[in-house]
């Protein structure tokens, strides 16, 4: 497994450090997008400040993507294969009002929006919130 991550974040033009293997290998357990605090307590003894620098470095290589849900707290999930994080890229996100939990939805991509002339797209969010399956039951 540790050299399925080394790769992952290689392809990535990412340097494979203890703590990036670490913080991958967490995000690829998960069905859920996961916020920085969140992240912490998965580690018995870990520096905030490298997790932030490792999810971000993760951000800018398009490794993760963060999403807005409207807690007022980023969380971050795995981008899909291929993803740049460009707008045609982008999918929904259903937040469940229930456990809190943040899942992407890639089967359903956020619809493009006409903008006037001289708007510039500088990133676009859509979140639908409600009960997710394991709630429901």
């Amino acid at each position: 497994m540790n050299k399925e991550l080394e790769q992952k974040l290689l392809s990535k033009k990412i340097k494979p450090t203890t703590m990036r293997l670490l913080v991958l290998q967490q995000l690829m357990q998960r069905s859920s997008a996961i916020g920085l605090t969140e992240l912490e307590n998965a580690f018995e003894k870990v520096d905030r400040t490298t997790l932030y620098r490792t999810l971000k470095t993760f951000e800018e290589n398009c490794l993760v993507h963060s999403i807005d849900d409207g807690t007022g707290v980023p969380k971050y999930a795995l981008c899909l294969e291929g993803c740049e994080c460009n707008p045609e890229d982008l999918h929904v996100h259903f937040h469940c009002t229930e456990c809190k939990e943040t899942f992407c939805v890639t089967q359903t991509s956020v619809p493009m929006v006409q903008l006037p002339v001289n708007f510039e797209l500088a990133e676009i969010n859509m979140v639908i919130k409600g009960v997710c399956g394991d709630c429901k039951k």
